[in-house]
C-alpha cells in the first residue's frame, strides 16, 4: 500500500511550507493514472498525521480524469473504465497521455492569527 509512504511525503511537504502554522485543510489533485486508492490515502492520512501538528487537517482530493490528444486529428479522449487507448474522435492509435498522472499538492488553508502575517510569501 504506497498511500502511507505518499501520506507521510505529503505530510512533510505540508509542515514545511506551513512553517508552524495550524494547517485546516490540504488540497491534492490526483490523476487517475497515479494508482492511488482514494480511500486508503484518506485512511492513511488519519494515521501519518494523528499526534502531530497535522493531526487536525483534512485532506481535500480532487481527482482528475486522465486524457489522451491523438497525434492524427488533434482530438483529446478522456480514458473511461475500460482504459482504451485508442482516439475516440478516428480510431487512431497514435495518442499520448497528456493528463492523468500527477499527484499535486495545490494548496493548503492555514490559520493565521490575526496580525502575525505581513503579506510577504513565504511568511516570516
Amino acid at each position: 500500500m504506497h498511500e502511507v509512504s505518499l501520506s507521510l511525503q505529503l505530510a512533510a511537504a505540508v509542515s514545511r511550507a506551513a512553517r508552524g502554522r495550524q494547517v485546516r485543510v490540504v488540497y491534492v489533485a490526483i490523476g487517475a493514472l497515479r494508482q492511488v486508492v482514494p480511500e486508503a490515502l484518506e485512511h492513511a492520512w488519519v494515521f501519518t498525521v494523528r499526534g502531530t501538528p497535522l493531526g487536525a487537517a483534512e485532506l481535500d482530493l480532487d481527482l482528475l480524469p486522465a486524457v489522451l490528444t491523438c497525434d492524427e486529428c488533434g482530438a483529446d479522449t478522456k480514458l473511461g473504465p475500460e482504459l482504451g487507448f485508442g482516439c475516440a474522435a478516428c480510431g487512431s492509435a497514435a495518442t499520448r497521455v497528456v493528463s492523468g498522472e500527477q499527484f499535486t499538492l495545490t494548496a493548503i488553508d492555514i490559520d493565521i492569527e490575526k496580525g502575525t502575517c505581513d503579506g510577504t510569501f513565504p511568511p516570516t
